[in-house]
């Protein structure tokens, strides 16, 4: 096993061969478990120890996070704390196993977003730090903040997972190791290349996979950012028909999205896929049916606003915006939306 340490700004290989490791462990970092809802402040919070960083979800989350409940922070807002402790982060989308694997070669530890399923609780996003792998044994060692330290991963179950989030990747990393990341992801570092080869992931699994919820999700995600609307709303149509029971187990009764029935808490694609295409009925009946089922969810009070605003129904636009923005202060789509709509 290739174990690598840093001495100031040298990085040392302990090892005896150059080529390719069969496995990789980069210690160093922090172990932290989570309180509630708190997986994206302990993971970020991980990454960042790392390089030295003392900060812990209790530092972090109350940033991150003002309303305790928030059940999503998203890789823009965990990059942008980052970003303000002083660190560089890369987000990147269709993510490989290989491409983890020369990342943690290369002394990079990796958050991931994937999906997860805890038994009586059902399925949920949830982020991983991955700090080496084993290819003898054929999985990722993971720092994960429900489970512990010493989480393994099997490449295959895990990319299934994974495939949830369109295979969705943070590296934080001080400034001084910016050239070496750079030698890593080659074209990646271009957003548009990536996302280029996202949509080229998405359609090749929708054809492999045609029974996959979480493959017609990500080619509905990637058309959007593609700005084919018209196609964006085809696959996320094919995604709400296609049954994810694996992902999904004790769904409630009542929801009638065939997709994870927390999927919206997390990604919010339909949602502006459907307003950008006037199916405002579809905006509001979906985020109805996640607000049924968890009040304090800002995203869907925002979208449903938007489409509400849309129909005229202007004080129902402002009440959501306002209930968003009391969840979230700094959401700053609905701080204009709401000022937008004047008195």
């Amino acid at each position: 096993m290739i174990v690598l340490r840093t001495l100031g700004c040298l990085w040392v290989i302990l090892g005896t061969s150059l080529a390719a490791p069969a496995s990789v462990f980069l210690p160093g970092a922090r172990h932290e478990y989570q309180r509630f809802n708190n997986c994206g402040p302990v993971t970020i919070g991980m990454a960042m120890s790392y390089y030295g960083s003392p900060d812990s979800q209790y530092q972090i989350a109350p940033l991150l996070k003002p309303n305790k409940a928030d059940k999503n922070v998203s890789p823009q807002e965990l990059a942008s704390f980052a970003r303000r402790r002083g660190f560089q982060v890369h987000i990147g989308v269709a993510g490989e196993i290989s491409l983890l694997k020369r990342l943690l070669e290369a002394g990079f530890p990796t958050i991931v977003e994937s999906w997860f399923v805890v038994p009586d609780h059902g399925g949920m996003g949830h982020y991983r730090l991955l700090v080496g792998y084993d290819d003898g044994a054929g999985y990722f060692r993971a720092f994960d903040s429900y489970y512990g330290p010493k989480v393994t991963l099997s490449y295959s179950e895990f990319d299934s997972l994974w495939r949830g989030f369109n295979r969705t990747y943070l590296v934080v990393y001080p400034e001084k190791r910016a050239k070496d990341l750079e030698a890593v992801l080659g074209q990646r570092t271009s957003k548009d290349w990536e996302r280029r080869l996202a949509l080229e992931f998405a359609r090749k699994e929708t054809q492999d996979f045609p029974d996959n919820t979480f493959a017609w999700f990500n080619l509905g995600s990637s058309l959007l950012e593609a700005g084919d609307v018209a196609g964006a709303v085809k696959a996320f149509d094919r995604a709400r028909a296609t049954p994810a029971s694996r992902y999904d187990p004790g769904r409630p009764r009542s929801t009638t999205t065939r997709w994870p029935w927390r999927m919206l808490w997390y990604q919010f694609g339909p949602y502006e896929a459907y307003y950008r295409a006037g199916r405002y009925s579809d905006v509001i009946s979906l985020a109805n049916e996640n607000l049924r089922l968890a009040a304090d969810l800002e995203e869907s009070l925002y979208w449903r606003g938007k489409a509400y605003q849309a129909l005229g129904k202007i004080n129902s636009a402002r009440s959501d915006y306002q209930q968003a923005l009391s969840l979230r202060p700094s959401y700053q789509d609905a701080r204009a939306a709401l000022e937008g709509l004047g008195r």
